[in-house]
C-alpha cells in the first residue's frame, strides 16, 4: 500500500512574463447558451488583447448526454460570431488530442503518478456507510465524506477487497485554509475541513470531470481560467489537485482563476437553458447579427466606459481586461439587446447589409436559392429604405414582401384595412388621376402629383392623405418610405394596385 504523502511543494504563480494561454472546454449537450458564449468571449478577447492563445477544447466523457450534433453546433456559434482559436478542436495543436474522449491513455498515465506519489487513495465507503457514521457521531448525515479510507490498514483494504468491493480513489485535500485571490471577486478562502476528498476516478477505472479538467489545464500550460460563477466552489478542489500535479512533475504553475458573474433573465433568476432569450440560435433566426451580439454580450459583466454602450469588437479586443470584470451578476436585458443590435445594423456597409438579408427573404419564401435579375434589383433599391428602420434582420421580409410579390398577391392586413378612411374610393380615385400622367417616375413627382390631388385639392391632413395608397401598395399601414417603394415598383405594378385595391 502507498504511503500518504507529505503536503506539496508549494507550486509556483503565472508570472507577468508567462504568455497568456486560456481556454473554452464547453461540454457538447444541448444548444449554445448566451452565458457559455459570454464565457467564450471573454476569454477570446482576453487572449487577443493580451497577444495570447486561445485553446479550444471539448470535454465529452459524458456518452449519455453528449452528442456529436450538439458538438458541431458549437462550432457553429463560434464561428458565427467569429470567436477563432489558436489550438484546438479542428485546428489542431501541439496537445492534440483536444477532446477528452481521445486522451484517456494520458489521464491513465497522471493517474498513477498520483497514486505513486500518494495523492490519492483508495476509498471503499459507500454513502450508506457514511452516513451512519456522521448519525453515531451526532452529526448531519449529508456531511459528505469522512475521510474514513484515508489510512487504512493492509489489513482492513484486504477485508474489503475480499468483500468484493470495488475502490473509487480520492484526493487527499490539504489540512488547512485554501485562499487565492481571484481575478474579478479578489481574496477568497475555503476553510479547512470544508471541502472533503473528493473522488477523481470512479471504480471501474474512468477518471472523473474533476480529476481530467485540471489534468488537462496543467498539460496545455493554461495560464488563466477564466469561466462562470457556478464553478466556483470547486475552485479550492482544483487548486489541491494543481498542487499535487506539480508535485508529480505534470503541472508548471498555478493559473490564475477569474469568475465570470452569472447572466440573469426575467424576475432576477440565473438564466437557464429552458429561458427563450438564452438561446444564442434563436436569436440569429431572429436576426440579431454577430457585431450587435458580440457587443451586448460583452456588456454582461464588463463595460469599455460608464457611458459608452456602442463599440466594435476591434474596441473590445484593444481595452478587454479581465481584472475589469464586474462581479455583480448581470441581466440579459433583451430590449437593450435588440436596441445595441439595430444600431450595429445601420452601421453596416449597405452592400454588406443587403447581401445579409438574402438568408431572411429565403426563408421566407420571398426568394429562391438564386435571385434573379428583378430580385437582384429589387434588394438592392429596396434594402437602403429598411437599414435604418429596423433593430433585427429577420424584420426586413414583413417590410419587404409587397416589393417581392406578383401584383395579384398583395395580402392586406387587418389593421390596415381598419384605418382607412370613410371615403377610400374617392381618395383612390384622385390618386389614380394624379399618377396616370406622371411621366418621369421618380419619387419626387409622385409625391409632388399625390400631395397636390389628396392634400390640396380634396383638403386631407398630410398625415392621414396617403394612407390608403399606402395600403394599396403593400398592403401595410407601416412600409418603407411610400414614394421610393412606388418608383422600385415601376408606374405599371404601382398603378395596378392601386385599380385592384380600388375594386
Amino acid at each position: 500500500m502507498t504511503t500518504p504523502s507529505a503536503a506539496p511543494a508549494a507550486i509556483p504563480a503565472v508570472t507577468a512574463e508567462t504568455p497568456v494561454r486560456v481556454r473554452f472546454c464547453p461540454s457538447p449537450t444541448g444548444t449554445p447558451h448566451v452565458g457559455l458564449i459570454r464565457t467564450a468571449l471573454f476569454n477570446w478577447a482576453y487572449a487577443r488583447h493580451t497577444g495570447g492563445k486561445m485553446i479550444f477544447r471539448i470535454e465529452d466523457t459524458d456518452s449519455a448526454r453528449d452528442s456529436e450534433e450538439s458538438y458541431h453546433q458549437l462550432l457553429d456559434a463560434l464561428k458565427w460570431l467569429g470567436i477563432d482559436w489558436d489550438e484546438g478542436v479542428e485546428v489542431g495543436g501541439p496537445h492534440t488530442p483536444y477532446r477528452q474522449s481521445q486522451r484517456s491513455e494520458l489521464y491513465q498515465d497522471v493517474i498513477a503518478k498520483l497514486r505513486a506519489g500518494g495523492h490519492i487513495y483508495e476509498s471503499y465507503s459507500t454513502p450508506d456507510e457514511i452516513e451512519a457514521r456522521h448519525r453515531a457521531a451526532g452529526q448531519d448525515p449529508k456531511l459528505g465524506y469522512d475521510g474514513f479510507d484515508r489510512d487504512l490498514s493492509d489489513e482492513q483494504v484486504a477485508a474489503f477487497k475480499a468483500e468484493g468491493r470495488e475502490a473509487v480513489l480520492r484526493l487527499r485535500m490539504p489540512d488547512e485554509d485554501i485562499t487565492f485571490t481571484d481575478l474579478v471577486r479578489g481574496e477568497i478562502t475555503f476553510k479547512a475541513g470544508s471541502v472533503p476528498d473528493f473522488v477523481v476516478v470512479r471504480a471501474n477505472g474512468a477518471p472523473l470531470y474533476t480529476l481530467v479538467n485540471p489534468v488537462d489545464d496543467a498539460l496545455m500550460g493554461i495560464t488563466h481560467v477564466l469561466r462562470g460563477e457556478d464553478l466556483l466552489s470547486s475552485t479550492p478542489r482544483q487548486i489541491a489537485l494543481y498542487r499535487a500535479l506539480y508535485a508529480v512533475g505534470v503541472a508548471e504553475y498555478m493559473p490564475e482563476f477569474g469568475h465570470l458573474p452569472y447572466v440573469m433573465g426575467q424576475g432576477n433568476k440565473k438564466l437557464s437553458k429552458r429561458d427563450p432569450e438564452s438561446s444564442l440560435f434563436l436569436h440569429r433566426e431572429r436576426g440579431f447579427i454577430p457585431e450587435g451580439l458580440l457587443n451586448y454580450l460583452s456588456l454582461l459583466g464588463w463595460s469599455l466606459s460608464a457611458d459608452e454602450d456602442i463599440f466594435t469588437v476591434e474596441e473590445l479586443v484593444k481595452n478587454f481586461d479581465i481584472h475589469d470584470v464586474l462581479a455583480n451578476p448581470a441581466r440579459f436585458d433583451l430590449k437593450k439587446a435588440e436596441a445595441i443590435n439595430g444600431t450595429h445594423v445601420r452601421l453596416l456597409d449597405p452592400a454588406v447589409f443587403r447581401e445579409r438579408l438574402v438568408p431572411y427573404l429565403r426563408q421566407a419564401g420571398l426568394v429562391g436559392e438564386t435571385l434573379t435579375d428583378r430580385q437582384e434589383e429589387i434588394l438592392t433599391e429596396s434594402a437602403p429604405l429598411v437599414q435604418e428602420r429596423i433593430t433585427l434582420l429577420g424584420e426586413a421580409p414583413e417590410m419587404l414582401a409587397f416589393l417581392f410579390k406578383s401584383d395579384d398577391a398583395i395580402d392586406v392586413a387587418a389593421d390596415a384595412r381598419k384605418g382607412l378612411p370613410e371615403n377610400v374610393t374617392e381618395v383612390l380615385d384622385a390618386a389614380l388621376a394624379a399618377l396616370e400622367p406622371v411621366g418621369d417616375w421618380k419619387a419626387e413627382n409622385i409625391q409632388s402629383a399625390l400631395k397636390q390631388a389628396l392634400v390640396e385639392d380634396l383638403g386631407i391632413k398630410p398625415r392621414l392623405a396617403f394612407g390608403p395608397v399606402r395600403t394599396a401598395i403593400s398592403g401595410r399601414r407601416i412600409s418603407p418610405p411610400l414614394f421610393e417603394s412606388m418608383v422600385i415598383l415601376g408606374k405599371e405594378s404601382s398603378l395596378a394596385r392601386l385599380r385592384a385595391f380600388r375594386g
